[in-house]
């Protein structure tokens, strides 16, 4: 008995898990079925907003800059170098480096021994070369007074001839008489030619002394200046850099001690390209004297000085292109030559253009605007200026239009927009998330 209930109860629940199992799978059938056999429901499609900031540009009067690199000038740099050779005896006190110095000032003297002995010897050699003068020309009087004389007895001599011959026409004089004072006579015109040649030789000795003064005379100038070439002096006031001298130092002719620059003569030094050169130019091909800006940072500090375009450089070095721009500065005292400034440069203003945000202007030459129904639009503008992080273009082309700030490849012409105004800045990122969650929402239910 025992036995037999066993088995009936087991052959019960086998009954019952197969009747669970075939439930079970006619419910699988029957959803499988009704899977296969439903419609496919489509998500539903929305179009794609996207959010923009828009700016409406107005037409205004603006003046471009140019900005560049340069580097600060001194038109007047003076090497200070040695004419004589010899040792450093004196040095001022502020020749040292970066040392301020006023025009004409004693920067440095060289032993003057030598000059001065050379100085002493071309006077002394000129007060003689001046007595031989005075002798010579105490001698040309002589000569001449001498001469004189002689003459003087000659024409007595030919009077004495005269009267002779005359005697002796008359029967009273002798031939003899007549011949004495013929030679006589001669004898005293020897007396003159001889007077001469002393006169001749006189008036040459006056010429060689007075050629020999002369020649003293130079070289007492040119001691007299080698004995200035001893004190070197300031030609204008300044500062001293490269100061390479102490005192007691052999120094030799020409050689450099240091250089003397202008700080009040400073210039930039700035290259432009052939684009921007051609803006710097008037009608007729000439620089204009345009103003500028020149900033030196230094750290927390931005110093900055004014001035006007002054000239161009003549030439091209080569290898180099564009054009070399010199300007220069009113007063910059702060500045020194070597300095790498920025260099901003006025143009002329421009009349009826539009400023836009740089990022605006697309590759194409074109920015979207607003059209009908908030959808964008390609709208074609001239660019006239880029200036830093914006644009400068024509206003007739975008006067009254919201032009979108920033384009991106994502955006295109007939795409529609909504406007992002500043209080919906921060929470655009927010809404764009919730807007993706939507868009996926479909897809994942379906």
């Amino acid at each position: 008995m025992r036995f037999l209930r066993q088995g009936l109860l087991g052959l019960f629940l086998l009954s019952v898990t197969l009747g669970l199992l075939a439930y079970a799978g006619q419910t699988l059938r029957l959803a499988i079925e009704d899977r296969i056999n439903r419609e496919a429901r489509m998500p539903e499609r929305r179009e794609r907003v996207f959010a923009v900031r828009v700016v409406r540009p107005e037409a205004e009067t603006v003046t471009p800059t140019m900005t560049a690199f340069g580097r600060i000038e001194s038109r007047r740099t003076l090497e200070i170098r040695t004419q004589a050779a010899g040792v450093i005896t004196e040095l001022a006190p502020g020749f040292v480096e970066g040392g301020t110095v006023t025009a004409g000032q004693l920067l440095a003297r060289i032993d003057p021994a030598d000059a001065e002995a050379a100085l002493a010897r071309a006077r002394t050699d000129l007060a003689d070369a001046r007595a031989e003068v005075r002798e010579a020309e105490r001698a040309l009087a002589l000569a001449r007074d001498e001469l004189a004389a002689r003459e003087e007895q000659a024409d007595i001599q030919t009077r004495a001839l005269a009267r002779q011959r005359d005697l002796e026409s008359r029967g009273v004089g002798t031939l003899t008489a007549i011949e004495a004072a013929e030679y006589n006579l001669v004898q005293a015109r020897q007396a003159v030619l001889s007077g001469r040649q002393a006169l001749a030789l006189a008036e040459a000795r006056v010429d060689q002394a007075a050629t020999a003064s002369a020649r003293a005379d130079l070289a007492l100038s040119e001691a007299e200046r080698r004995l200035a070439e001893t004190r070197i002096t300031a030609g204008f006031s300044g500062r001293l850099s490269q100061v390479s001298v102490i005192e007691g130092r052999l120094v030799s002719a020409n050689e450099q001690l240091a250089r003397l620059v202008d700080g009040r003569a400073l210039e930039v030094a700035f290259r432009v390209s052939n684009a921007q050169y051609a803006q710097l130019i008037d009608a007729n091909g000439t620089l204009r004297p345009a103003p500028v800006t020149v900033a030196l940072d230094s750290g927390d500090v931005r110093i900055t000085a004014t001035g006007r375009i002054a000239r161009e450089a003549a030439a091209l070095a080569e290898g180099e292109s564009g054009r070399m721009i010199f300007a220069a500065l009113d007063d910059a005292p702060a500045m020194k030559p070597g300095d790498f400034v920025t260099v901003t440069v006025e143009e002329p203003p421009l009349t009826d253009v539009a400023r836009l945000p740089a990022s605006a202007l697309g590759s194409d030459g074109a920015v979207l605007a607003l059209g009908a129904d908030d959808r964008l639009e390609r709208l074609p503008v001239t660019l006239l200026r880029r200036q830093g992080n914006d644009v400068l273009v024509r206003a007739a082309d975008v006067t009254g239009r919201e032009i979108v700030t920033e384009r991106s490849p994502a955006l295109g012409p007939g795409l529609k927009v909504r406007r992002l105004t500043p209080e919906a800045a921060t929470s655009g990122a927010d809404e764009d998330a919730t807007s993706a969650a939507a868009r996926r929402a479909p897809r994942m239910g379906g």
